[in-house]
């Protein structure tokens, strides 16, 4: 039931009867005056929520996520419930990576796991380029919600270079990333070689996703807090650049985040965000100085949903006065949502922030 694109088509973003020109997460990303601070959730669309888990069951990730209309539905669940400025697409970052055809999928309490991990050269070329022919279900997903959301903007996402390729090369999650690292400083030219892989193929997917009416893109890079400065500028930067170079030229606001990124925010902006995305490790306050001139987002900690409501709302209060001092200020969490919070919680702190006086 997918929609296939015809081969070789140019990818031409689609028009749509949609005002999006009052969006306050748009004007906010762009650094514009906003008649509230605009909120959405990382991981807002499932995990948390009871008609997500009802949806999904007996369904695998990489399934739902190739099933345009779970997606379009997931995708639009928390839009409902909650209000939110802004909706993410659902998908998974490995999710380009099984289009083109690497042979994995996404574990159960354990992750994406590679039955052959990348080790050489040859194993990097193996891995063919991504074009919209190998994702017609990612358009037609697309598509979908741009004709229900509205005036209510889609965020495309995909996953950052560095992030992907550590699940290539380790064959999995892991938490000290020692076989990334070593092909990265003793194996360079495989390790270039597959950073350059993985950007096209990311900055491909964000084409696909803004040519289909996407109005903003995430670029995630879960994994780089593991870098230092150096590293990241010397063997990861140019590479996220170059995705979000190509984002660029399609017109949208980019947003760049990272976990654990304290020591790299301002090369994280460098690399070519509009928006930085700020963990809840890192105050704002901190933060926007590091960023330059461009707007952030962020940053509640994730667990102060299970505080009491007048604890949460008054910490994300302080989040939206340190916010004032940037460009701009998209409200999140500083990581994605839990996934035993309360929905009814997330739905008051959508309705705090969204009515709090910026006056």
């Amino acid at each position: 039931m997918c929609e296939h694109a015809d081969a070789g088509a140019t990818l031409v973003p689609v028009s749509t009867a949609a005002d999006l020109s009052q969006s306050a997460f748009l004007k906010a990303a762009r650094g514009e005056p906003v008649p509230h601070t605009p909120v959405w959730f990382m991981r807002q669309a499932g995990r948390s929520l009871p008609e997500y888990l009802a949806l999904r069951e007996g369904v695998g990730m990489l399934e739902s996520c190739m099933d345009p209309e779970l997606v379009v539905e997931i995708t639009l669940q928390p839009v409902r419930r909650y209000g939110v400025d802004a909706a993410i697409f659902f998908s998974d970052i490995v999710l380009p990576l099984k289009a083109v055809g690497v042979d994995l999928d996404i574990k159960p309490g354990i992750g994406p796991v590679v039955a052959q991990p990348v080790r050489t050269l040859a194993d990097v070329e193996a891995i063919p380029d991504l074009t919209p022919e190998h994702v017609p279900f990612i358009t037609e997903a697309v598509r979908g919600l741009v004709g229900q959301l509205g005036n209510t903007p889609l965020i495309g996402f995909a996953g950052a270079p560095f992030t992907v390729a550590s699940y290539l090369v380790e064959g999995g999650p892991s938490k000290e990333h020692a076989r990334t690292k070593a092909m990265m400083f003793g194996a360079p030219d495989v390790w270039d070689a597959l950073m350059r892989k993985i950007a096209g193929i990311a900055a491909a997917y964000l084409e696909v996703q803004v040519a289909a009416g996407a109005s903003a893109v995430q670029l995630f890079d879960s994994w780089a807090g593991a870098l230092t400065p150096t590293d990241y500028q010397q063997h990861v930067m140019p590479h996220s650049a170059a995705v979000l170079e190509r984002a660029g030229a399609l017109g949208v606001p980019r947003i760049h985040f990272g976990v654990g990124t304290t020591n790299l925010l301002s090369l994280m902006g460098e690399a070519g965000a509009d928006v930085v995305g700020v963990d809840w490790r890192t105050p704002l306050e901190r933060a926007i100085p590091m960023v330059g001139d461009r707007a952030v987002q962020g940053n509640l900690d994730p667990t102060l949903v299970f505080a009491p409501t007048e604890v949460m709302t008054a910490r994300a209060a302080e989040v939206i006065e340190a916010g004032r001092a940037a460009r701009g200020h998209i409200f999140n969490l500083g990581h994605g949502v839990i996934p035993s919070t309360d929905p009814d919680q997330l739905k008051r702190l959508t309705e705090f922030v969204q009515g709090y006086a910026l006056g």
